[in-house]
């Protein structure tokens, strides 16, 4: 890669905060954005007016983030609030999940494009219940980078020893999961303590501030350049006499890296051709790869249209109708035996039936209840769809965005569940135990 697309995939970071209920997650960001000289003057102005109306000492940073009133009035944050900032070095999206195990796909909604998670705990509390849990969903939603942020501990005397307590018993739990990248900071955010600026209280800890970690992570090895896919989202003709002839194909890149040259194959026509051009927002590309937007045409006059997808030849997607998934359910309704949905893939629609139910997770434990079928709200289980057209998808594992679909209701159009598909067929599924993070 150039260097200029390359660092186009590294200059914005999404990460995600959870934790339980009064650890802090939202008066972290505040920190985060005070400290880092990301609030305006008005804002700040209502946070000193909001914290004197509350007759609190401190300033109330957490106010930030916690933008509804009965989120203020009970102290506790009920949805996923986004906030942007940036600094010299990096762009950020910040997306503040609840900690309550009733909005556990609020957590998933907040997390599903995450780069890195932030999962705070009490530094008197230790390792608990929410910890595990959004860990787990953390790793199932393939987060590739986990900041265990240990959080109070100006109310444990700043201890070394209980922050070590602390990690060793994480990194024990944490042995089950897959989370490649994984690392331990100790702070206050009340006090601002290695938020943005390293701490004097904690001199024992020699790593780097959150802002600093935050900054500097890696991720431009994350997204998948090696499975070349492009699903269509629109066709290009302008009809007009400058460009009489032109017809591209535009979309989002999904994985791999494409090429003018090229040779590629449209699916599900399987038809050949070769890439003539790419274009980008600025002009022509020498190479375009995930995650960027751009419009490609073919040498060839292909009939391909929204929903299909581009791809190398030597490496295609799995076509199927019968797939396993991991299915996280949003809805009041409870997921129904053998009923029907509209599922979304990538650019594609397609009505499916639930075929079976094959498990749910005990997201506190890890382990698979495969007496206990009834999907709910909140629920994350294991399931069988069959689709009415074939799916060109790949395994969650392997491509989170050619994995991952919604369930919509196909009537009233709400989006009922989000779900990540399994490569490992279930003839392959070890024996009752802990949900294997490889297959689940």
């Amino acid at each position: 890669m150039s260097t200029d697309t390359r660092y186009l995939s590294m200059d914005l970071l999404r990460f995600t905060t959870a934790g339980s209920v009064d650890d802090g997650k939202s008066t972290l960001i505040g920190r985060l954005l005070y400290d880092s000289k990301a609030i305006f003057d008005d804002q700040l102005e209502a946070i000193e007016r909001a914290t004197e109306q509350r007759g609190e000492d401190h300033l109330n940073l957490s106010l930030l983030t916690d933008g509804l009133r009965a989120e203020r009035e009970q102290g506790i944050t009920i949805d996923v609030a986004y906030r942007y900032f940036a600094t010299p070095r990096r762009k950020f999206i910040i997306a503040d999940t609840p900690g309550h195990i009733q909005y556990t796909r609020n957590m998933v909604t907040g997390a599903s494009t995450a780069n890195l998670a932030i999962v705070l705990v009490d530094a008197r509390k230790g390792i608990v219940e929410q910890t595990c849990r959004h860990s787990f969903i953390a790793a199932l939603l393939r987060i590739q980078h986990l900041v265990l942020a240990v959080n109070k501990m100006d109310l444990v005397d700043w201890s070394e020893d209980r922050f070590n307590e602390i990690v060793a018993e994480y990194k024990q739990f944490a042995s089950r999961l897959e989370i490649p990248d994984i690392r331990f900071i100790p702070l206050s955010a009340l006090h601002g303590d290695n938020v943005v600026d390293r701490s004097t209280h904690m001199p024992w800890y020699h790593g780097g501030s959150l802002l600093y970690t935050l900054e500097t992570v890696y991720i431009g090895s994350d997204l998948n350049h090696v499975d070349a896919r492009f699903p269509v989202q629109t066709v290009i003709r302008p009809n007009s006499d400058e460009h009489h002839d032109f017809r591209a194909f535009a979309g989002r890149i999904a994985g791999g890296v494409f090429k003018p040259g090229d040779d590629v194959v449209a699916l599900p026509s399987g038809i050949g051709s070769r890439i003539k051009s790419i274009h980008g927002p600025a002009g022509e590309l020498s190479e375009a790869f995930a995650p960027m937007s751009v419009a490609m045409t073919l040498e060839d006059n292909i009939d391909l249209s929204r929903g299909d997808m581009v791809v190398k030849a030597n490496n295609p997607p799995q076509a199927t109708q019968d797939i396993e998934a991991m299915l996280c359910w949003f809805s009041e309704k409870k997921l129904q035996p053998g009923g029907k949905y509209l599922l979304r893939h990538t650019t594609r629609e397609s009505k499916c039936v639930l075929k079976a139910v094959r498990y749910k997770v005990d997201i506190n434990t890890l382990h698979r209840k495969a007496g206990d079928l009834e999907i709910g709200m909140n629920d994350i289980g294991r399931v069988h769809l069959r689709v009415a057209h074939p799916l060109l998808c790949d395994s969650y594992q392997r491509n989170r965005a050619t994995g991952s679909f919604i369930l919509v209701d196909e009537f009233t159009h709400a989006t009922l569940g989000a779900g990540m598909i399994i490569g490992t067929p279930m003839s392959e599924l070890p024996g009752p135990g802990t949900v294997e993070m490889g297959g689940l």
